[in-house]
């Protein structure tokens, strides 16, 4: 569990972030949660936005990746959201 302070200064370093995984129509398939599950192993903060035709509610999905990735919702805006999970080791952020 990310303090408020620290989730705070990861919402500043997401704001440069360009999304790493798009939502489309086909929603929360196997390979768009193997797509997270790399991005998020690979960067440890990332960001994903919801195309308008998935119908998705951007909370909701965020809750639910979170859930079974195991990550931390930083932040969730319009139809996009901000997932984080520190690695064990090497880690790029100091929070």
């Amino acid at each position: 569990m990310i303090t408020t302070k620290q989730r705070a200064k990861l919402r500043s370093l997401s704001n440069e972030l360009e999304p790493v995984v798009i939502i489309g129509k086909e929603r929360l398939t196997k390979e768009v949660i193997e797509s997270i599950e790399k991005a998020i192993a690979k960067r440890e903060l990332i960001k994903v936005k919801i195309l308008d035709t998935a119908y998705l509610d951007t909370k909701e999905t965020a809750r639910k990746v979170s859930a079974m990735l195991h990550t931390e919702i930083v932040q969730c805006i319009g139809s996009k959201f901000v997932l984080f999970r520190q690695a064990k080791k090497d880690s790029k952020f100091k929070i």
